[in-house]
């Protein structure tokens, strides 16, 4: 197991994400953030307070659940964990900055980017990480990302709480995956 971002790390770098998308919006009224359910979610409420606290404003927040827009489904889910997708709102004509902890194949966002449809047709969708481990196999790539590394096959990255803070690391594909964390309580 290797530490990848400690917590301070992963404070500093949400926080310089939020300033970079509050600059690029200019405090718009129609952002919302999204985030993957399940490991997106910690790190989407996280990155709410910080651009809440820049834009002085409350910043919608949801979460999507990706389970059933998977392309591997049917196979490689034989017991599927479903969560409820939690959207406030239409997502149409909105900026919608799609959240998660690590990207990867990028399979999981164009999975989130077809159940974001089903909300409405956002005006412009942007993704934002912490982690971006390389080895994509679709087009996908991250506009707001706090860590950029390549990360072996056969080894993964997990983001997980250590009291009450995110942290990511780098471990084997053969250590027993951990839950992410529980999106923090909204302020």
């Amino acid at each position: 197991m290797q530490l990848l971002l400690d917590a301070d790390s992963v404070d500093r770098g949400l926080r310089r994400m939020a300033g970079e998308i509050s600059e690029r919006t200019r405090g718009s009224e129609r952002l919302v953030l999204i985030g993957v359910r399940r490991g997106g979610a910690p790190v989407s409420a996280r990155l709410v307070r910080w651009l809440e606290e820049l834009e002085g404003r409350r910043v919608p927040l949801g979460t999507v659940d990706i389970t059933f827009y998977r392309d591997d489904a049917a196979t490689a889910l034989p017991n599927p964990r479903i969560g409820p997708s939690e959207v406030p709102m239409s997502l149409d004509g909105r900026h919608v900055i799609l959240v998660d902890d690590v990207l990867f194949t990028g399979r999981t966002t164009r999975a989130a980017l077809d159940a974001l449809m089903d909300y409405g047709r956002p005006r412009k969708v942007e993704l934002a990480v912490l982690v971006d481990r390389g080895g994509r196999e679709l087009p996908i790539q991250a506009d707001y990302c706090v860590r950029r590394l390549e990360v072996p096959p056969n080894d993964r990255v997990d983001v997980v709480e250590r009291d009450g803070r995110l942290v990511a690391l780098v471990q084997s594909s053969a250590t027993p995956t951990t839950p992410p964390p529980a999106p923090a309580p909204a302020p």
